[in-house]
């Protein structure tokens, strides 16, 4: 795995940063990506000293979605390779979502498909009045299974039927509304957004906190056991090797309309 697709650092308070790294592809995820973050958030859940974790991404954009090149490969890959990303995927997203400390997803860019659901695994989210959100699988031929857990519990059923079918883009506005994050920044301002929300979790003792988040996951039902990661994983896995699946990513990168498409 090359090591600096995704960084972490702590500094002197215990806030600790998780930095998607691939910005010449807009941060989009591929197996390094969510073996990475898998990896990290391990190594930094061990670490006695942290108080809180902030995800974000490098370059120009938040995080784009799924790398197609490697959808593509994983659709013509062997089911067990296949099934093997999607349990490593889904195990990502549980590991962010039941971090033992506060996590806080810092947005702008560019927010798509898996990316939307690394935001809505954290316990705060924060985005630029410029972001930009879409749930883009469907458009590929594909599902969102690994995140939905954590998509209803952000932004509702409600919600979920129109974005999550129609691939639509919506805004920062929309996300706000929608629950989604919890507060618009100035395009220069998530930084500055961030350190009020970072100095009231500091002020908020630890174990209480984490015993908080704990009780909160529980209640929600929102820790999931091996057997739902499993079922997840195995019905992304399905639709990645399916031929609508191979049609979706085929037309996007040739930049014609997928078959599925009949303009009136």
């Amino acid at each position: 795995m090359s090591e600096n697709v995704v960084l972490a650092a702590i500094d002197q308070r215990g806030v600790a940063t998780v930095t998607l790294n691939r910005p010449e592809v807009h941060n989009a995820y591929d197996e390094q990506v969510i073996e990475g973050l898998v990896t990290r958030l391990g190594e930094i859940a061990d670490e006695p000293q942290v108080r809180a974790l902030v995800l974000r991404g490098n370059g120009r954009h938040f995080q784009a979605g799924a790398d197609l090149d490697c959808l593509r490969r994983l659709g013509s890959a062997s089911p067990e390779h296949n099934l093997a990303f999607s349990l490593r995927t889904t195990e990502a997203m549980r590991r962010l979502n039941a971090f033992p400390r506060p996590t806080l997803a810092l947005v702008h860019g560019a927010c798509y498909g898996g990316g939307v659901g690394l935001v809505a695994c954290c316990d705060i989210a924060l985005a630029t009045r410029s972001a930009s959100f879409a749930l883009t699988e469907v458009r590929w031929g594909v599902i969102p299974a690994p995140i939905i857990p954590q998509l209803c519990a952000a932004m509702g059923v409600r919600s979920l039927r129109r974005y999550a079918v129609t691939g639509e883009r919506f805004t920062a506005r929309d996300a706000l509304r929608l629950g989604l994050i919890h507060e618009i920044c100035p395009d220069d301002g998530l930084d500055a957004a961030a350190q009020p929300i970072l100095d009231a979790l500091l002020q908020s003792a630890p174990e209480a906190v984490a015993q908080s988040k704990l009780l909160l996951l529980e209640e929600a039902g929102l820790l999931l056991s091996e057997q739902r990661v499993r079922e997840l994983a195995l019905q992304a896995a399905a639709k990645r090797a399916s031929p609508e699946a191979a049609e979706g990513l085929g037309a996007f990168l040739a930049k014609r309309r997928a078959s599925w498409y009949q303009p009136r």
